[in-house]
């Protein structure tokens, strides 16, 4: 079995708990409310950008040309092809560049991101890659499972079908591939193995607290609702007896 097999499967229960979460079931089914996509959808590009920095860090902790190059190549392609579907949601939800740029991180991206630079100022290159692998592994496995389920919704049924795409899940088992590559020539011992399924297991965790952070809207105590802040850091609430929303271009819209 390889590593990063191992790895997963001691997470089994991590991720039977994230496929549960409402965010993914209203995702799947077209019920999430367009609030709830939003707040995700600015949160996570700005996740990606610490996602990418980590494994840049990587790079320049590397002790070998072909890993300094491959860790450059990884967070270039997951920059450029999330930018991608992130500018798509964006252009649908009326927010600018710069909008998307002035939002804050919210408490629990702040955690995650936090996390991701600790592991990436104290351990090496294996722990940064143990890190951010949950983040891009567990989409494609969420996309899988949904494909199947997903309602023909305009925006939602989009997401599942980008991290199903062939550049995505070829991004994603590269990834793994190397890392399972650099794993048997580091001949890991007990405590790293150890180590590197802690670190492994606390992305997974924080994964799961990502999706319940956009479900809930989760935010700074002044910046939430009732806050005078722009529109990318906190929807405005739905006015009282209004049609739940389910597509990104809103109830007028033929979706």
């Amino acid at each position: 079995m390889a590593f990063t097999d191992e790895l997963w499967h001691a997470i089994e229960p991590i991720y039977a708990e994230i496929l549960r979460h409402p965010f993914l079931t209203g995702l799947s089914d077209g019920s999430l409310s367009r609030d709830s996509f939003q707040f995700y959808a600015v949160q996570d590009a700005l996740y990606l950008r610490e996602f990418a920095r980590g494994l840049s860090i990587a790079a320049a902790r590397a002790p070998r040309d072909e890993w300094i190059i491959m860790f450059n190549e990884h967070a270039a392609e997951a920059l450029r092809v999330e930018r991608v579907l992130h500018e798509g949601f964006f252009q649908e939800l009326g927010l600018s560049p710069d909008d998307v740029a002035a939002t804050p991180l919210a408490p629990t991206n702040v955690a995650y991101t936090s996390y991701l630079q600790a592991v990436a100022a104290r351990e090496g290159p294996l722990e940064i890659v143990a890190a951010v692998l949950p983040c891009a592994w567990s989409y494609v496995e969420i996309a899988d499972r949904l494909a199947g389920e997903r309602a023909h919704h305009p925006v939602y049924s989009e997401w599942v079908g980008f991290y199903l795409t062939d550049e995505v899940c070829g991004l994603v088992g590269t990834m793994r591939e190397d890392f399972d590559s650099m794993a048997r020539e580091a001949h890991l011992g007990p405590a790293r193995r150890r180590r590197l399924a802690e670190i492994f297991a606390m992305s997974s965790r924080l994964e799961g607290a990502f999706w319940e952070m956009a479900y809930t809207l989760d935010q700074w105590p002044d910046l939430r609702v009732g806050s005078e802040t722009p529109i990318a850091r906190q929807p405005a609430p739905a006015s009282a007896g209004a049609p739940a929303q389910t597509a990104l271009t809103g109830p007028d819209q033929d979706c």
